[in-house]
């Protein structure tokens, strides 16, 4: 359902709908449980207590982390380590519904499931991640990803994936094309052919090789990475920019091929990443602009399309901040102060938000970007960042990898109360 709505000129707080029934709990609704809706019923639950009505809403019963499945790709980790549920936070009050919102009323202010029943909220929490531009490269689609996988959404695909990498054999040519910008976890792609590279040379394969065709002329961390691969797999990497390949002008997954203006490349593997925009249920709801994502509040994640809805994590429009699980449940408690604020009639507190990426080149051999952020003149602005250095030592490398093994275990307990 497609819902109007008048735009949102000032972000005033909107009275409540519940004000004439003081005994009845404020409803917030939840769409999506990942990073950014998990962390915020969490959130809400440790705020607000019981004083709300929590109901989040995600059509799996499990969640597989998208974060860390470049690590399950490389062998650092299995499938199941990568894959939790809600079970914790039912249990602390909030009402999992297992099933796909279909759409929002913006006017009744209700979300309606594909079971053909609708969920009533005060506010809602809309964290949908992206939804793939399967046709932005030509000759891709969705039927063509059972082929030659994107695994940019985590489950099936991951695990299609790794299938096909475990699958190769000695001589065998790996081509990537990763997605331009904007997309979920810019280093991703790049520890991506990191882990392929690993698995290849654990096999011993000296003449496989990984083509990367990238439509970006520069990526995040780019010299981390090349000089990782030149010291942790020489002669095995190549990465060309769209200044030498020119553009993919067609991708033939049957064939293995991947045709430029430059060269058509073999392979036995394609992993093809498509252009990214916020997921369906956003745009159909009018939450997004013409950029394919949505606009939100600086200050406390809030919809600029409806005071009603906040956004969060990949869907958004957030400034300097990348599309990370970090900045996804850093938003996320932003939101959830914005949210009690709204509903209780309690303290807001200024928004200040963070965000770091680690990614793993070779075994013990990490590096991590990251950044603090705040409001500044209506934009979540950088005020402070921070990247690992070229020259840094074995232990610092370790140490980098073992800190963020234990920021996944953080966050993951921070998004299910586990």
């Amino acid at each position: 359902m497609v819902m109007s709505a008048t735009a949102l000129g000032t972000l005033a707080v909107p009275s409540l709908s519940f004000g004439q029934n003081r005994s009845a709990k404020p409803k917030v609704v939840i769409i999506g449980g990942g990073a950014g809706g998990a962390s915020a019923a969490h959130e809400l639950l440790r705020a607000a207590g019981d004083t709300l009505n929590i109901t989040l809403i995600d059509r799996e019963s499990q969640y597989t982390t998208c974060f860390y499945s470049n690590l399950y790709l490389g062998g650092f980790r299995d499938f199941d380590s990568i894959t939790h549920n809600w079970d914790a936070l039912s249990e602390m009050g909030v009402n999992k519904v297992t099933g796909s919102a279909t759409g929002i009323d913006r006017e009744a202010k209700t979300v309606s499931m594909e079971d053909g029943s609708s969920i009533a909220y005060d506010r809602l929490i809309v964290s949908p991640g992206i939804d793939l531009i399967y046709d932005s490269v030509p000759g891709y689609s969705e039927e063509a990803a059972e082929t030659a996988p994107h695994a940019w959404k985590a489950g099936p695909q991951t695990q299609l994936l790794k299938e096909k990498l475990d699958a190769l054999q000695d001589g065998d040519q790996i081509v990537m094309v990763p997605p331009p910008n904007p997309y979920r976890c810019p280093p991703g792609p790049y520890e991506r052919v990191s882990m392929m590279a690993h698995v290849l040379k654990e096999k011993g394969f000296t003449n496989s090789r990984i083509i990367i065709l990238d439509p970006k002329p520069s990526f995040s961390k780019q010299v981390l990475f090349t000089d990782g691969w030149q010291a942790e797999y020489p002669g095995m990497v190549e990465w060309i920019g769209p200044e030498i390949h020119g553009g993919v002008a067609m991708v033939d997954v049957e064939a293995g091929t991947v045709e430029t203006d430059f060269d058509t490349f073999q392979g036995a593997l394609l992993n093809i990443v498509p252009a990214q925009k916020a997921g369906a249920i956003a745009t159909e709801a009018g939450l997004a602009d013409d950029s394919g994502f949505c606009p939100i509040d600086a200050e406390s994640m809030r919809s600029t399309m409806d005071e009603n809805i906040f956004v969060l994590g990949d869907a958004t429009i957030a400034g300097d901040m990348p599309k990370s699980a970090f900045s996804a449940n850093s938003q996320a408690k932003v939101c959830a102060n914005a949210v009690r604020a709204d509903l209780t009639d309690t303290r807001k507190f200024p928004a200040k938000y963070s965000n770091t990426c680690w990614s793993l080149i070779q075994t013990d051999n990490g590096v991590k970007v990251g950044a603090q952020y705040s409001p500044v003149d209506g934009k979540i602005t950088s005020t402070a960042d921070f990247v690992s250095q070229q020259d840094e030592t074995a232990e610092i490398r370790k140490a980098t990898y073992e800190e963020s093994i234990a920021w996944y275990d953080a966050i993951t307990q921070d998004m299910f109360a586990t």
